[in-house]
């Protein structure tokens, strides 16, 4: 299998945590895609995916899958023992609809604000900005913060019970954040207590040092 990704990105990280918790990172072949310079616009990766979005798995047949959920339901179904989408209908339903809120509400709000209140990606990739559509994302962001928040007073994962599909889309969501510099309000503690377990995690600590390592690179 390849992924095609870029190694400090928020998006690419979520599989790349799911990788890790699966433990099938000898089994994948990281193809890197320079955002900075928008090679995820180009031509010959948009005949990969359509959406011109990181990252992208390529199995062994040519099939492409992208979306981080529909690849992280790939991987977690290949030994036929799920454990980050759920196993029963009902756990099964509440991490999607968890992960999907974590989309919507956070990770996804960061990126338009990223995207369209801060210098994004540079002129050259970022062709239209809306100022003011970015900091209501960037507020609506902050919002979601206080809503898991709230979640994650009252259970010890964003799910339930275990660690799932997502939490790792949440903790997507706050590497964004520290990314553009947006903090996770102080009173948010239970986010932020949540988040400093979930840092201990192996699969999520081995991302955070590649992504750091990665970053400064970058800019050097």
């Amino acid at each position: 299998m390849k992924i095609y990704d870029w190694p400090t990105g928020p998006y690419p990280a979520r599989v790349r945590i799911a990788l890790a918790e699966k433990n099938l990172q000898s089994r994948v072949e990281f193809v890197t895609v320079n955002l900075w310079k928008g090679e995820h616009k180009k031509p010959d990766f948009l005949a990969k995916n359509y959406s011109g979005t990181l990252p992208v798995l390529e199995l062994e047949d040519g099939t492409f899958i992208a979306e981080c959920t529909a690849i992280t339901e790939y991987l977690d179904a290949l030994d036929g023992a799920p454990t980050l989408t759920g196993r029963t209908a009902r756990d099964k339903g509440l991490i999607h609809m968890m992960s999907k809120r974590a989309e919507l509400e956070l990770l996804d709000a960061i990126s338009v604000y990223f995207h369209h209140a801060t210098p994004g990606l540079g002129p050259d990739v970022e062709i239209y900005q809306n100022a003011e559509w970015g900091l209501r994302q960037r507020d609506k962001a902050l919002r979601g913060m206080r809503y898991f928040d709230a979640v994650l007073k009252t259970q010890p994962f964003v799910a339930g019970e275990r660690f799932s599909m997502a939490d790792i889309t949440v903790i997507g969501g706050l590497i964004f954040a520290a990314i553009v510099k947006l903090s996770v309000p102080a009173e948010c503690n239970a986010l932020q207590a949540w988040y400093a377990r979930m840092q201990e995690r192996p699969s999520v600590k081995n991302q955070l040092s590649i992504s750091a390592s990665s970053e400064s690179r970058r800019t050097d």
